[in-house]
């Protein structure tokens, strides 16, 4: 009697413990390949039919030449060739006054400024230095930039329009 139940339970035993590896083995095969007839087919993602827009890109990526923001500047004009002289004023307001929170070529607590006039209007810079809070609360652009970097606003500088004009020189040589 005794060796009938040591052999039904090792029977139970074995079954359960092939059974919870094989159905292991199913969970897995569904959840990486996909099996057709014994025959492993690799799954492959199509980027054919993916399309870059506005929202699959971080906002500091994004390029928005239309915005000019909210604040005071409606409309500047940026002349060719670069104002060296005013450049220089502005790298060193921005020296002073921005590389607590911005790094002129990388990611820090703060977007790089380089290549910034790339992807966004002169307008709309200018606006951020000279209003950071208005334009958080009135431009979706800036509030959606302030989640990209942790919720770490801009400080307000209360940089003179002259100023801001300055760093946007300056900008434009990085």
């Amino acid at each position: 009697m005794k060796t009938k139940f040591y052999t039904l339970t090792i029977l139970a035993l074995s079954s359960l413990v092939f059974f919870s590896c094989n159905s292991n083995d199913k969970k897995k095969k569904a959840d990486n390949p996909i099996v057709t007839n014994e025959k492993t087919i690799e799954k492959k993602e199509s980027n054919t039919n993916k399309k870059e827009d506005s929202t699959t890109k971080a906002p500091s990526e994004r390029i928005d030449l239309v915005n000019k923001g909210v604040g005071p500047i409606k409309t500047i004009t940026l002349q060719e060739p670069i104002d060296k002289a005013l450049a220089e004023k502005g790298q060193e307001i921005y020296k002073n006054m921005c590389t607590a929170c911005h790094k002129p070529t990388k990611r820090f607590i703060g977007p790089a400024p380089k290549g910034i006039l790339e992807r966004r209007t002169p307008e709309w810079v200018m606006n951020m230095i000279l209003d950071p809070e208005g334009m958080l609360a009135k431009d979706p652009l800036a509030g959606e930039l302030l989640k990209e970097f942790n919720g770490a606003p801009m400080a307000n500088q209360n940089l003179t329009e002259a100023e801001a004009r300055a760093v946007l020189e300056y900008f434009r040589t990085l």
